[in-house]
């Protein structure tokens, strides 16, 4: 299968690249970044070893995540990344997940991003469904979430120990029905 890429107004969503180390360590290694993620603060060598293994990595294998770089069109530069994981038991479903460097929040690029995702996602033949799953203290993202249409489907309560203490989980997710109806398509 090609390298995934998807252009928005402002953003290029596309592999990550061994030139966008400086970058992506940059907001990787920013424990604000880090508070509501999976991963912890990245050393230059993790950064570095992360994009290598991720040019091994292409989008349509159920079961593995893939990492894509997001792009400013204008500068050039690395200001996120967003993944895709198609289920592994059925690939006609995907958990997504996003990250915007703190120097670029608040612009609109994470909506962007999710809407291209989406737009991706659901423009595969038979795709059906789309979940997230994120921190319950995430205001942000959850704000995110429910203005492109996702619901709520479960709220985890202290299900997964994290950074220390016990945290809790929402499951979002949106239909591909869901989207035409919102989307008018």
């Amino acid at each position: 299968m090609p390298a995934l890429s998807l252009e928005t107004a402002w953003l290029r969503i596309r592999n990550l690249r061994p030139t966008d180390l400086p970058d992506f360590h940059a907001y990787r290694a920013d424990p604000a970044v880090t508070r509501y993620q999976g991963f912890d603060v990245f050393s230059r060598e993790q950064a570095a070893e992360f994009i290598a293994q991720q040019t091994h990595c292409e989008f349509g294998h159920p079961g593995q995540w893939v990492q894509y770089g997001i792009e400013n069109q204008r500068t050039g530069r690395l200001i996120g990344d967003c993944a895709i994981c198609l289920q592994e038991d059925d690939s006609r479903m995907a958990e997504i997940g996003l990250t915007i460097s703190p120097a670029e929040q608040r612009r609109g690029y994470a909506k962007e991003v999710l809407l291209a995702l989406l737009d991706f996602l659901f423009g595969l033949p038979d795709f059906h469904r789309v979940v997230e799953t994120v921190d319950a203290d995430n205001a942000a993202s959850i704000a995110l979430l429910e203005s492109v249409g996702f619901r709520l489907e479960g709220e985890f309560i202290d299900n997964i120990f994290f950074k220390g203490r016990w945290g809790s989980e929402r499951q979002y997710a949106l239909l591909h029905r869901e989207w035409e109806a919102r989307s008018g398509r």
